[in-house]
Order: C-alpha cells, then structure tokens, then sequence
C-alpha cells in the first residue's frame, strides 16, 4: 500500500513555525539591534535588495549566504552571532557577542555594522538599540545603574519571567543616536529565557516604532478632516437653507466625498498596520510576565501612560475619518434625492404646459378647420356657379339666385369632406 501523499507546503509551513528560536545568549552579552524600513512602499519593495544587503555584510566576515528566498537568516560574523529577519514592511539585524565593554552602551558596540554598509542600506533607520545584559546585583546596585544609565522620569523597570531578570530602559534615544535597554539576569535564568526577554524587549520597540507612524500619519490628517469637516457643514447648512441651486452643492458635495476617500485609501493600510503593531506591544508586554521593581513603572504603565494615548488618536483619527465619509454619503444621497424631487416637480410643470398648448392647438385646429371650411367653399361656389351658369340662362334663373341655391350644398359638402378626411386621420393608416 502507497504512503498517502503529503501536501506541497506541509514541510515548509510546518518548519515555519520554528525557523525562528529564541536567541541563547550567556548572562554577560551585548547586543546590537538594527531595523530598517524604505520611506515608501515598504510592503512593494524590491525584498532582493534586503538581501543583497545582508550579503554584504557576510562577505565582509566571508560567512555563508542565505538560502535563495529566505526570509530569515542566522550565522556568525567575526565575534557575533547574527540573526537577521525580513519583515512585511522592514527588515531587522541582531549581533549578539558575549561580555560587555567597560563603558555602559559605548557607541563603538555599534561598529559591528560598518558605516559605509550602513550608508548603502535600502531604506532608512526605524529603530537601532544597544542592549547590556549583565548577572544581577543587589537591588541597591541596580538602581544606581538606572539612575546613572537611564532619564528617570521615563524609567521603566521590572521583575520579568517569574523573576528570571530585571528588565529596564527608557524609550529615549541617546546621543548616539540608540535607544538603551539592560537586563539584569538572576543566577539561575538560562541562556534561552535570557534570549526570550531580550528578544521581547526588541520587538517591543520595533513595533512600538512601526506603531507611530501610524501616529504621525494621524496628525498630518487631522488639519485636513478638519477642513472638510467644517466645509461639509457648511455644504448641508446651505442644503437646509435652499439658497444655493441643488446641483451646484451636489458638485462640491461629490468633491469632498471624492477626497475623502482618496484619503481614506492612503490611510487604510497605515492605520490597519498600526492597530496589528500595537496589538504586538501589548502581546509581547503580557508575555514579558512584569512584576513590580521598587515601586518602579512597569512598561505595561510606560505603555498606558504614554503610548496607548497616541493609538487611541489613531483609532480616533481612523473613526473621525470614516464618519465624515458616512455623512458625505448620507448628505450625497440627501441631495441627490432633492435634485430628483425637484426634476420631477420640473418634469410636471412641462408636462402641465404641454398639456395646455396641446389643447391650444386643439382649439386652433378647430378654429383653422372652420376657417378651412369657409375658404374652400367660397371657391367651390365660385366654380360651380361658373360652371352652371349657362343653366341659368335656359332655366331663366338669375346668376344670384343660381348662386344663392348653390351655397348651401357646397358648404354641407366641404364641410363633411373635411371631417372624413380629420376622421382618417385621427384613426392612423392602421385603422
């Protein structure tokens, strides 16, 4: 018996679902982190140049390449283990060496990317962090460490993984030009628990960063939903009024519906990104498992104090947005129904003054018709007088009294011959 046949993609997706582990890292590492993302068109872009990049750097540490196609690569450059990542919009870079320098996140860490590598990137920086993991001291030893590293007001801190580490940073950037995340790692964590908070720490931020642009987007759109909001208000202000001819405000009407949705089009993919981005934040925050560090803000709080406002105006821009596209439609349709009611009570009035000059013309047929009548029996009388003439002479009737006889018959004959003819033709060749 034949083994039953496997579907063509049952290894690929299968193997999917772990093509990217945890980074194991000791509990004394440096780690430089690096996303870059095109300006425009990041979802379209040309996903060869990412790896074409990734593959300059490996042959500067002659390392092996990526395999054609892949979306994810991991090896060793020099000291580092690097693991590189595509994404949907962006592509990430993490070197991972062990020990940390004497200096707390020194710049020079950041040279494992070359800076003439770095000028030939395809894209632009969203995000670059330098991450100190060192074994944890006293809680005394960590916050002078907190205080000396990071801007206290903005300091976030917290047990994570059931007390495996202490996490702690920021969110600032330095002036390097990164941003500064430290885990302090309890002697009894192992190396993958250590990659698993280090590697949540560098989504957080990523997506975080990826997030705000959909912030950023929101505030250059709200002048604009501004104006049209205030114009379409006073599109349906002069609706109510009736001041302006119907079809002069459905044209502006139809303008301010047509922008809305070019710009609801431009937004969509930006603001669906930034609600399945900050969907990531809080996931990978929950699976973090904070507990309270000496009273400290957790970044669950960093999070709702300052990040969860931006979203909420994204998802109000978004909403502000879509309900003045519903209002235009609605007032499209309002209006729309005006013209129509108002070409219909048109369409009546012509139909009324069609109806009067057709019984005008009625009334005049009648009338030409008589006169018709009148016209054609003066000749006829004429002609047959002429013609009987020479009777009157034998008979010894005078010529007016022949034409006084002759009157009423004629006149009895057009008359019916008329109206035979009208007859005919009311009745139509058909008939």
């Amino acid at each position: 018996m034949s083994p039953i046949e496997d579907h063509p993609l049952r290894y690929r997706l299968a193997n999917e679902l772990h093509a990217r582990p945890f980074p194991a890292m000791k509990n004394t590492s440096t780690v430089v982190y690096l996303a870059v993302k095109q300006p425009v068109e990041a979802v379209s872009r040309d996903r060869a140049a990412d790896v074409a990049h990734l593959t300059a750097l490996l042959d500067r540490h002659g390392a092996q390449h990526p395999q054609p196609g892949a979306t994810h690569y991991s090896g060793r450059i020099g000291r580092h283990a690097l693991k590189w990542e595509q994404h949907t919009e962006f592509v990430t870079y993490t070197a991972i060496s062990d020990g940390v320098s004497d200096r707390p996140f020194d710049p020079a860490d950041f040279s494992v990317f070359p800076e003439d590598w770095l000028e030939q990137a395809p894209g632009q920086r969203v995000t670059s962090i330098l991450l100190r993991v060192c074994p944890r001291p006293d809680d005394a030893g960590i916050n002078a460490a907190l205080a000396e590293w990071f801007v206290p007001e903005s300091t976030a801190a917290s047990h994570v993984l059931d007390d495996a580490a202490v996490a702690a940073g920021d969110f600032r950037i330095d002036p390097a030009g990164h941003m500064r995340f430290a885990v302090f790692v309890a002697p009894a964590a192992g190396q993958r628990r250590v990659g698993r908070v280090v590697q949540r720490l560098c989504e957080i931020e990523t997506y975080k960063a990826m997030s705000m642009l959909g912030f950023s987007r929101a505030q250059q759109l709200s002048g604009e939903i501004g104006a049209l909001d205030n114009h379409l208000s006073q599109l349906m202000a002069d609706m109510t009024g009736g001041g302006i001819p119907a079809e002069k405000t459905l044209t502006k009407l139809l303008s301010i519906s047509a922008e809305l949705e070019s710009m609801g089009a431009r937004s969509s993919f930006r603001f669906g990104a930034t609600g399945a981005y900050e969907a990531i934040v809080n996931q990978r925050i929950a699976s973090l498992r904070e507990g309270r560090f000496q009273g400290r803000q957790t970044f669950a709080d960093f999070m709702a104090r300052r990040y969860a406002p931006a979203m909420r105006t994204v998802t109000s821009t978004q909403g502000r947005l879509q309900a003045l596209a519903d209002r235009a439609m609605r007032a499209g349709e309002l209006l729309r129904t005006r013209v129509d009611v108002e070409r219909s009570a048109q369409n009546q009035a012509l139909l009324e003054s069609m109806d009067r000059r057709a019984d005008l013309s009625l009334r005049l047929q009648h009338t030409v018709e008589g006169l018709s009548v009148v016209a054609i029996s003066y000749y006829a009388v004429s002609l047959a007088s002429y013609l009987l003439y020479p009777l009157a002479e034998v008979s010894g009737l005078s010529k007016g009294m022949l034409t006084a006889a002759l009157t009423l018959p004629v006149v009895l004959g057009v008359w019916g011959a008329v109206r035979r003819i009208r007859r005919g033709i009311e009745r139509g060749p058909h008939s």
